[in-house]
């Protein structure tokens, strides 16, 4: 007699298991397209391994997913003559979560039924959204190729635990009966589930069967028989003609792929014949899943080899800024028993990669162009982040990646508003050579630093940069259509020449004067001091030294846990301001000091640079301002 174990879910599991059979209320019928698709992947599982093991068959020719209820004792019932599962991957499939993402998952739910469905939707619910109309779950699993005696029985009401036992399975692959609640009759109809089946899972590349039904004239109803038949058309969507498909078959294939709720944002179907032999069908989607920066996640696409199932995530097939697409690669030049070591280093992968990447750019660019910008906007709201990160990746494709960004800007008011480096170049001055920029750790902090106060004067637009990448994104992209693109905090930024020819020679070395007792006063905490003509309303500005790692590159260093050398900024004064006038009369030593660490302090808080005593500087303040009053 065998034993039963009982153990815990994974806190995350319990969690996870609360929140969605609440949330997914309403979109209850998507636990069949879950349990299909499920059935599915271990179907295409065992036919790629078998490929090597023919014995993994067990001498069973077909392989199926059959679906059928019992009205009498209230099951539906899932069964697939798949690779199954080992006791072990039960544990490991069923009672965790194997995602680092999980908790902040969680913690981004809202409470919010609506927006939490959809949040869901991104984290894929798979095996569990049987307990949205289950109160008690039954699956019992034997992996091919092992002792008909060590199958696996695993059961849970979904309320915190599970039981184990081993158990006698004649057959490979894996049933799950769904022991559904009180109010889940519509499941128990053979009509709903074929519905179903044929809405969500028509393209599944397997047969899906159900027992046939006829008509009992004595009875007046429909009868079940015990002839199974296929209810689905078990063709893989992507080796159809385009013609032959319409857009809800398109989506319905994203849903099951992605398990997400949502339609997909675009789809890019392509048939490749000639020197190579492919069939690419892609998606891009409406809403980026939670775990898009999450470094331990795998991304990629779908990889099939003439229609036989390889490999989930085969991330050699897509660039890692491009992990967001959904879809599926099925390539007649492949060799079965291909690896992810043999994709990285194949000539074959290399040019379907290469022309995958160059539709979803073409086909983003098409979006960018449309008069209706909504779409593209979507796209950059979600995925604007990582398309950045395309610049450094890809020098290939660089300047169509940069011609896909968008920036917000100084002649625009709303953070949201945005512009192409195109359009920047368009509504350029006639005289301007240069794209400005500047970068900083919000958008508030970007369009309110004191550097901007020359650009505004003149009235020339700067792009307003506040993602966390964009310093590298500068870093990578030196020029645009020729013009080459330059920041507004650069040391050597030469806007206001004219004004310095104007200067008399006793002014010349008046302000010479000004900075070198400056520049000894505060020869500890700055490389130099000099007079701008980037200011108009602030007294003092700094500036990173030529060759010096900009101060706001710094910081994000800082803040991933490097170490980053101590840099002395270049402290830059406006002369015209009232405060540098007051330092120009100051002949105290001591005071001197006071009035010029004041300055700089102010400067660099404005850079949103964090003070090393802040109370020294709240202190200095204060007594500058009781000496003056």
């Amino acid at each position: 007699m065998s034993v039963v174990e009982t153990h815990a879910f994974q806190t995350e599991v319990n969690q996870l298991l609360k929140l969605m059979i609440h949330a997914l209320y309403s979109n209850k019928e998507i636990f069949l397209r879950e349990l299909i698709s499920n059935a599915s992947d271990a179907l295409d599982k065992l036919r790629f391994q078998a490929v090597s093991d023919d014995s993994l068959h067990e001498g069973e020719d077909e392989l199926a997913i059959s679906v059928w209820f019992d009205k009498n004792a209230r099951t539906v019932t899932i069964r697939d003559n798949g690779i199954g599962m080992t006791r072990d991957e039960v544990i490991a499939n069923i009672g965790t979560i194997a995602n680092s993402g999980t908790k902040k998952f969680l913690e981004s739910l809202t409470g919010d039924q609506a927006k939490d469905s959809n949040l869901i939707g991104q984290f894929g619910v798979g095996f569990y959204s049987s307990f949205i109309v289950a109160d008690e779950v039954e699956l019992i699993t034997r992996k091919a190729g092992t002792p008909t005696a060590e199958g696996t029985r695993w059961v849970s009401k979904g309320e915190g635990e599970y039981t184990l036992e081993t158990v006698e399975k004649p057959t490979k692959g894996t049933e799950i009966v769904l022991h559904l609640k009180a109010d889940m009759d519509e499941f128990l109809d053979n009509y709903r589930l074929k519905n179903i089946i044929t809405t969500y899972s028509d393209h599944i590349n397997f047969p899906i069967k159900m027992f046939k039904t006829e008509w009992d004239n004595d009875a007046k109803e429909q009868k079940t028989t015990d002839e199974l038949e296929q209810v689905n058309k078990a063709t893989a969507i992507w080796t159809q003609s385009k013609s032959d498909l319409t857009d809800e078959d398109y989506t319905n294939f994203y849903q099951t792929l992605s398990h997400d709720f949502t339609e997909p944002l675009a789809h890019i179907h392509n048939k490749v014949e000639g020197t190579l032999e492919y069939t690419s069908l892609l998606y891009i989607p409406k809403k980026a899943p939670f775990d898009l920066y999450d470094r331990e996640r795998r991304y990629g696409l779908k990889l099939y080899v003439k229609r036989v199932f390889i490999m989930d995530d085969a991330e050699h097939l897509m660039p890692a800024y491009l992990r967001f697409v959904r879809g599926v690669i099925d390539s007649a030049d492949l060799p079965l028993n291909v690896s992810r070591e043999i994709l990285q280093s194949n000539k074959v992968v290399d040019k379907i990669r290469s022309a995958s990447v160059k539709r979803v750019l073409d086909h983003l660019a098409k979006l960018a162009k449309d008069e209706d910008q909504s779409a593209y906007n979507t796209f950059w709201e979600q995925f604007g982040q990582v398309m950045k990160e395309g610049v450094i990746e890809d020098y290939a494709n660089k300047e169509k990646i940069a011609g896909l960004l968008r920036f917000a800007s100084t002649h625009d008011d709303a953070a949201e508003q945005r512009i192409s480096l195109q359009q920047y170049i368009d509504r350029m001055p006639a005289d301007q050579d240069k794209i400005y920029y500047i970068v900083a750790d919000t958008h508030a902090a970007a369009k309110g630093s004191p550097h901007l106060e020359i650009f505004r004067k003149k009235g020339i637009e700067v792009l307003l940069l506040s993602d966390r990448i964009d310093e590298w994104l500068v870093s990578h992209l030196f020029e645009f259509e020729g013009k080459s693109l330059q920041s507004v905090t650069s040391a050597d930024l030469k806007l206001d020449e004219e004004a310095e020819k104007t200067l008399s020679d006793d002014e010349k070395k008046a302000r010479e004067a000004l900075t070198e007792k400056v520049k000894k006063a505060l020869e500890e905490q700055v490389s130099d001091v000099k007079i701008t003509h980037r200011l108009t309303d602030s007294p003092a500005c700094v500036v990173s030294a030529a060759g010096d790692m900009s101060a706001h590159m710094a910081r994000l260093m800082e803040q991933m846990g490097q170490s980053v050398p101590k840099q002395k900024p270049v402290l830059e004064l406006n002369p015209e301001h009232a405060l540098v006038k007051k330092l120009d009369s100051v002949e105290d030593e001591a005071k001197l000091k006071e009035w010029s660490l004041f300055l700089l302090e102010q400067a660099q808080l404005a850079e949103g640079d964090q003070l090393e005593e802040p109370a020294a500087f709240i202190k200095r303040m204060n007594a500058l301002l009781s000496e003056m009053l």
